[in-house]
């Protein structure tokens, strides 16, 4: 099943689906590499990179379905637009609504993401990834 007009898109979108693919892999990669350090991983970071993941995988594919965004770190809001072109996505409503406050909670003074926190969000975004690998064309993902 596709889920967007193959001709227009392959004309207007591709390039900028593209980009959005290649940051949220480079954050996917990122809270990867923060997990494997030895010393100090920084769950803080690795939290931002998870939620910042699934924020790009999402606007990627409201991008390549043509359907325009705020500008939102909101997960859940995405979700909501994404999910008339593919319902399958509401199945990832938990995993998101873990996610989602990682874009601001830990970027301050105040409070720290534990270790345990890390662990679950690394184990969300690997689960919603290998989900959204399968809605876009396999030459779009370099």
């Amino acid at each position: 099943m596709k889920f967007w007009n193959e001709e227009l898109f392959f004309m207007q979108n591709r390039e900028e689906v593209k980009e959005w693919l290649k940051k949220a892999e480079a954050d996917f990669e990122g809270a990867l590499q923060l997990a494997r350090r030895r010393k100090n991983p920084l769950p803080d970071l690795i939290c931002f990179h998870c939620q910042q993941a699934a924020e790009k995988y999402l606007k990627a594919f409201l991008v390549m379905n043509e359907v325009p965004f705020p500008k939102t770190h909101d997960l859940l809001l995405l979700l909501t637009l994404a999910r008339g072109f593919e319902p399958r996505l509401e199945l990832y409503r938990d995993l998101l609504d873990l996610l989602n406050p990682y874009s601001i909670q830990y970027r301050y003074p105040g409070e720290e993401a534990t270790f345990e926190e890390a662990k679950n969000g690394l184990k969300a975004i690997k689960d919603f990834r290998k989900f959204v690998r399968e809605l876009f064309p396999s030459e779009l993902w370099d």
